[in-house]
């Protein structure tokens, strides 16, 4: 499969599902895959990443499940340095938020440019996790965000989100630093094509990145207009509790997945 997207022009993160591992063989079994991952991106030659969930690494073991996790994961971004690859550690709820940025900039710091993480535009915090990521050099995938937060700690309306992605995403695009412009919402990626065009911003600097399967048609366009399209290729015998937690959380999250998934 990655294989496949790479020959049309499209780059790869391979993520594999799981999360909420609550022993250290699981999350050590959890590791290993990557670890393999890893190494077929480098034996293939794969235009690939991978994402990982600090909670799949054991951050939530108790007693030492935040230094485990950070050993773990490490260890990965060791692995993945070694041959330019990346680690994009993915953000999960915001009880996460300060933990999950804080790590990936210890792991930068270390093995600079093989270690980014994701922000979450419904976040009131995040214009300042923006700036202060961007001022490291670290990668930033820029997303709504999916899961279920109080008002008192995100935006609560569609419209302020989306009015806040779009000023974070001019942004973080503009940056000088790499990033992913994570949305499947054909509104926003206009006004990005839009803004690209009226500051002649380099199609290079960034990329859209987009759920494997979901506008599989606005993905062929914009690899065909010259832009930089990533693909998130989810596996695994796990996505059912993944699922199940996700509809709990945002139920309007299945909707748009309907919607969107034969717009192909």
């Amino acid at each position: 499969m990655a294989e496949q997207l790479n020959r049309e022009g499209i780059a790869v993160t391979l993520d594999s599902l799981g999360e909420s591992v609550d022993d250290v063989a699981h999350a050590e079994a959890s590791a290993g895959i990557y670890h393999r991952l890893l190494e077929e991106i480098e034996a293939r030659k794969l235009k690939a990443n991978v994402s990982v969930k600090l909670t799949q690494m054991g951050m939530d073991i108790r007693g030492n499940g935040p230094e485990l996790a950070e050993g773990i994961v490490g260890r990965m971004v060791e692995h993945a340095a070694g041959f330019g690859c990346f680690v994009r550690i993915d953000m999960e709820g915001s009880e996460y938020t300060e933990a999950t940025i804080a790590m990936t900039e210890r792991l930068h710091a270390r093995w600079p440019g093989a270690v980014g993480t994701v922000l979450q535009a419904y976040l009131f915090r995040t214009a300042e996790d923006v700036e202060r990521l961007l001022g490291q050099g670290i990668r930033i995938r820029l997303c709504k965000g999916a899961y279920k937060e109080s008002a008192e700690i995100a935006y609560p309306l569609k419209s302020d989100v989306d009015a806040n992605y779009v000023r974070l995403m001019k942004r973080v695009a503009s940056s000088g630093v790499f990033c992913g412009i994570a949305t499947h919402d054909e509104a926003i990626v206009e006004q990005m094509k839009r803004f690209v065009a009226e500051t002649g911003l380099d199609k290079g600097a960034f990329e859209f990145q987009m759920l494997y399967g979901i506008r599989r048609d606005l993905q062929r366009e914009l690899v065909a207009a010259g832009f930089g399209v990533r693909v998130y290729v989810p596996f695994g015998t796990e996505w059912y509790p993944y699922f199940m937690r996700r509809l709990a959380e945002r139920p309007a999250n299945v909707l748009f997945l309907a919607k969107n998934f034969f717009k192909s």
